[in-house]
């Protein structure tokens, strides 16, 4: 018997068109070096779904598990100044996506979320996301996963070097 919260998950995707089949990884999946280590692939091909806030609005951010998201990026993808946009804390994650921080999808949110997802996912075949739980992940090729959540591509991590 699935969880409510992986059952929301994999409805969510079924009614955007994507068939997902959750796995749980029993040492968990909360970071994404644990979930890396679990499923068996590299850091960066696991999907941070991270919550902003943007204003008083909340915004989902997904990208590579090896990276960091440049704030001023994400907050010249929305048209705002840099200091507007902060990330959001345990208490407003889950009032905007129903979940808690570790096990937060890139779908199937509690209420309508803007997404917008690095390009680097685009770089991997399969990536893997949190399926509503900290140790629940499902694979999925990284441009399904952006037409199932609705994501913007954008460019969102760090420069490097």
């Amino acid at each position: 018997m699935q969880h409510p919260n992986v059952r929301r998950v994999v409805a969510a995707a079924a009614d955007a068109g994507l068939a997902i089949e959750p796995v749980r990884f029993p040492d968990g999946t909360r970071t994404a070096a644990d979930a890396a280590r679990s499923i068996g692939c590299e850091v960066a091909q696991i999907v941070k779904s991270l919550v902003f806030m943007a204003g008083d609005a909340s915004v989902v951010a997904l990208l590579c598990g090896s990276d960091r998201l440049d704030p001023g990026r994400l907050a010249a993808e929305l048209g705002l100044e840099t200091a507007s946009v902060r990330r959001a804390n345990a208490d407003e994650v889950r009032a905007a996506t129903g979940y808690a921080i570790g096990g937060v999808p890139p779908l199937g949110h509690a209420t309508p979320l803007p997404v917008l997802m690095d390009r680097g996912l685009l770089r991997f075949d399969e990536v893997w996301a949190a399926a509503g739980l900290p140790d629940t992940s499902f694979g999925v090729a990284p441009v399904e996963l952006a037409t199932a959540a609705g994501a913007r591509l954008v460019d969102l991590a760090e420069a490097s070097g």
